[in-house]
């Protein structure tokens, strides 16, 4: 296998998770999200950056790897870890996420059902007292899709609601969705942002 494997560290809203993009595929048409390392007994490449003590979290997709970590140690230092770990597992040829992942995997329409039982139960009756409401669009394996309306459209917030508010509970209510994706149109419209 080729000794450079491009890997290029992006930071996201929260400063303690950055998002991997590896120039070849990793999990290549799924994602997998594993929230501790008893989690993640599926996937190899999880587990190995599990050895870095202060990692907590880690969703694997397609060709990303989004790291969630505990401590003070910058990113550009810490992401060194983090892409020796991804550089050792891409060369030793061994898949990242086992085919028993996939068959353990919900059905989507469980997931679709759990998904908008939380939105309706939870997190709209919250997201409304600011004028605002999630929308499930799609569920594709265990990827979900969601669109943001009312307060939440073009709301300068949306991406620190959507990934430290509604993907945190989604989160930790049902720990089998990989990826959540937001499929809003934040600039439609002649004004998309709420007014009262």
């Amino acid at each position: 296998m080729d000794n450079e494997i491009g890997i290029k560290g992006e930071p996201t809203v929260n400063p303690a998770t950055c998002k991997f993009t590896i120039d070849r595929p990793v999990y290549p048409s799924g994602s997998a999200y594993f929230g501790n390392r008893e989690a993640a007994n599926f996937s190899l490449l999880a587990q190995k950056i599990f050895e870095i003590p202060e990692v907590e979290n880690i969703l694997i997709a397609e060709n990303q790897v989004t790291v969630t970590k505990s401590g003070y140690e910058p990113w550009p230092e810490f992401g060194k870890l983090v892409g020796t770990k991804i550089r050792e597992h891409i060369r030793s040829g061994e898949p990242a996420v086992s085919a028993q992942y996939d068959s353990a995997m919900l059905p989507e329409a469980e997931i679709r059902k759990k998904v908008q039982t939380l939105l309706d139960g939870e997190i709209n009756p919250a997201l409304g007292t600011h004028g605002g409401w999630v929308e499930l669009i799609d569920v594709r394996k265990n990827s979900v899709f969601l669109r943001m309306g009312g307060g939440c459209q073009g709301c300068a917030s949306a991406k620190m609601t959507l990934k430290m508010g509604v993907e945190k509970v989604i989160r930790e209510r049902i720990p089998e969705v990989g990826e959540i994706l937001d499929t809003t149109d934040h600039a439609a419209g002649r004004n998309p942002f709420y007014q009262s």
